[in-house]
């Protein structure tokens, strides 16, 4: 009988420091598992997938968790902000924000900073000067090429028409002001329609083709991003005005890339994505860190046709996930 405890408390003692074993070499006791947010616009463009991919680089080589959690549209304010909310009350160690609405989110920011959470905007920043560093495109820069792009496409006269996406956005904003400013130095060019798609395709679908119908001497349109390109396109091909009314567009979707090899949009604005995701966490790692952050960080664009798409920088650039 005695033998028989004797060997049940020893496999006891085994079991229970295996155990004990397991746990110190997975756990470093102490130490706080870096949690770093990522909060896209919306889960249902391309380009956000590529900026998660770069976020998720990131985290891998600096050993840091990302939290990827968004909205199913860019229109969805208010749930963005108790997303923003969510992760302050996860207390996670930063927040990488690309903010859907530039003053709707200042409040809900501004609280994330007040508790010691640090906060880095990417893509989209919001009007407050409290988050760390902003990580973009230069969108006003970006449009004003796209200005110049679309008027040596047209000629350098006649009328244009404007498709921004999401009032109050600051992107949108941006991209509307700098195409603005690009094409007001073209004195017999006149921008005669500028209608929103709200990010929808569906949408900039007709009020493309409601600018066609108002202005059917249109010679060009500027689509600001994604949905407005796929959308803008479509209503050109079922008008039978593909080559007719050119198109210059931001962003490169896999449907903007067809449209442009189709000859139907011209010019693509490219962005990228996934440096803004990649340096957007390294941002927030280096705050978490205490090291100083670049207030601004420039990520740049290039003017993608169809004489330099099969270039090997413009294919690295378009294929960023491979």
């Amino acid at each position: 009988m005695f033998k028989k405890l004797l060997l049940i408390v020893s496999i006891s003692i085994f079991i229970v420091s295996c155990g004990q074993s397991s746990k110190t070499t997975t756990t470093e006791p102490g130490k706080k598992t870096i949690e770093i947010a990522v909060i896209p616009k919306s889960f249902s463009h391309q380009f956000w997938l590529t900026v998660k991919a770069g976020a998720e680089q990131a985290g891998k080589e600096l050993g840091v968790k990302i939290i990827w959690q968004g909205t199913a549209k860019e229109t969805e304010i208010e749930q963005q902000i108790n997303i923003v909310q969510d992760m302050i009350n996860r207390g996670v160690s930063a927040i990488v924000l690309a903010a859907s609405d530039a003053n709707a989110l200042v409040g809900i920011v501004e609280t994330a900073i007040n508790k010691g959470i640090p906060v880095i905007t990417i893509d989209s920043g919001v009007n407050s000067d409290k988050p760390l560093s902003f990580v973009a495109t230069d969108n006003v820069a970006g449009a004003k090429i796209a200005a110049d792009t679309l008027a040596k496409l047209i000629g350098e006269e006649g009328d244009v028409g404007l498709i921004p996406f999401v009032a109050g956005a600051a992107t949108s904003e941006m991209r509307e002001r700098g195409f603005k400013e690009g094409i007001s130095k073209y004195s017999n060019i006149k921008l005669v329609s500028t209608l929103y798609s709200d990010s929808n395709v569906a949408k900039a679908m007709d009020v493309t083709n409601d600018m066609l119908t108002s202005f059917p001497n249109i010679k060009g349109i500027f689509a600001a991003n994604e949905s407005s390109a796929v959308g803008c396109a479509q209503a050109i091909r079922s008008k039978g005005k593909v080559g007719q009314v050119k198109i210059v567009a931001f962003d490169a979707a896999e449907e903007e890339i067809q449209a442009l090899k189709e000859g139907v949009i011209q010019a693509l604005i490219v962005q990228n994505p996934f440096k803004m995701g990649y340096l957007g966490v390294k941002s927030a790692y280096e705050a978490i860190q205490k090291k100083p952050v670049e207030k601004r960080i420039d990520t740049g664009v290039a003017v993608v046709t169809l004489e330099n798409i099969n270039d090997p920088e413009i294919q690295k650039l378009l294929n960023p996930i491979q």
